[in-house]
């Protein structure tokens, strides 16, 4: 097949990423190809947040992204920054709230998110193909991109295919095989902001609790996190639970602080005669309260507990401990840990070291943001990134 269109450069990946790459590089009067290989762009922007797109947080900065090389996100970060991305939203009118921790949601829908992007494609002459699955790539003078829709030709190439998350939204492992064709190191890849699994013994004892929601502090031996789990019929999610998961090693213990503002010293001198399990209802929901005290502990009234039994107590509550089994995979997690070797690519320009001209931008490189916006604002720093370099 004869090559159908010559272009400065060809974006492989419609999500985040590669449409505001695309948009950057349109103006900077780039002639800009944006392949997608399913029948509409920017699908996980129109399922995150609960439908409300959580596109950017206040507080991004470098300490919020997990990466075998901590400094490599932070050019990117610094030349596009989340201030600029909410002046995009700003400048199209699109109503925002933030809604806990510096994370900012769209007042309606994520769809305006996307249809900005479009807006902004459109405005600078990108041209989109949808339903348009590539076969090859390949380097000769220039870079051959081979599709059901014909062969397209440019002087650069930037892979914006994102990880292997959320496959029924189209996630595939390409982007990896690419860096792989073109001898580029991969590091290991897991699911990562994903809900974990607890042992049959944990679940038996659990049992009557999915849907319950607790305010708590989680914690590994790297890091911990304030904010709620939640209780499932498999095990355990929630914000807290999603974050934790990305530094999880496998079957490494999880603390969890089921009281972090208290440390239950006035049970020491309670005069109380109401029994421990009511008393615990201040904090728990009753199911919790009662798996708590048919499992771990025993219930008598509060005056009768001597210091000893009252740290007993203490100990089971601030450091409440259970071990995952494993977590929901990549069907559930909302993004991939690892990816395209950071030592691979420029820090500057996104640009592969060991080919001119091909990059690797958003959720495809090992660089992987915590819960509440950051992964996307990456998303729009990496593709900027790239775009001010081609």
């Amino acid at each position: 097949m004869s090559i159908v269109s010559n272009y400065d450069v060809i974006i492989i990946g419609a999500g985040a990423a590669g449409l505001f790459c695309a948009i950057e590089a349109g103006k900077r009067k780039k002639s800009v190809l944006l392949i997608e290989h399913e029948e509409k762009v920017g699908k996980k922007i129109l399922i995150s947040g609960g439908g409300r797109c959580n596109f950017t947080n206040l507080y991004a900065s470098s300490e919020n992204y997990i990466s075998q090389n901590p400094h490599f996100c932070k050019s990117a970060l610094a030349r596009y920054t989340q201030h600029d991305f909410i002046e995009l939203i700003e400048k199209h009118n699109i109503a925002y709230h933030e809604k806990k921790l510096g994370q900012l949601f769209c007042d309606s829908a994520s769809k305006q998110i996307v249809n900005m992007l479009l807006v902004e494609c459109e405005k600078v002459g990108v041209d989109i193909k949808v339903d348009c699955s590539v076969k090859s790539v390949e380097k000769k003078n220039n870079f051959v991109v081979k599709t059901n829709l014909g062969d397209f030709e440019s002087g650069a190439v930037v892979i914006a295919s994102g990880g292997l998350s959320i496959p029924k939204m189209g996630a595939t492992s390409f982007g990896y095989k690419i860096a792989e064709q073109f001898g580029i190191k991969l590091t290991k890849t897991k699911p990562a902001l994903v809900p974990l699994l607890l042992s049959k013994e944990d679940l038996q004892k659990f049992k009557n609790l999915s849907g319950v929601s607790i305010d708590t502090v989680v914690s590994n031996n790297e890091v911990s996190f304030r904010e709620n789990i939640l209780f499932t019929h498999k095990g355990l999610s929630g914000p807290a639970i999603l974050q934790i998961s990305s530094y999880l090693k496998d079957e490494e213990e999880l603390k969890i602080d089921l009281i972090p503002d208290r440390d239950l010293s006035e049970i020491k001198n309670s005069t109380e005669k109401i029994e421990l399990k009511t008393y615990l209802k201040n904090f728990f929901a009753e199911r919790f309260t009662s798996v708590l005290s048919e499992n771990y502990l025993k219930s008598k009234p509060l005056y009768q507990y001597n210091e000893k039994e009252t740290e007993v107590v203490k100990n089971l509550l601030k450091n409440f401990t259970l071990n995952a089994i494993g977590d929901e995979g990549y069907e559930k997690a909302e993004v991939t840990l690892g990816g395209v070797d950071t030592d691979e690519l420029s820090s500057k320009t996104m640009m592969a070291k060991k080919a001119v001209g091909l990059f690797f931008i958003g959720e495809v490189v090992d660089v992987t943001g915590w819960l509440g916006g950051y992964n996307f604002q990456w998303a729009w720093s990496s593709g900027h990134a790239a775009a001010t370099s081609l």
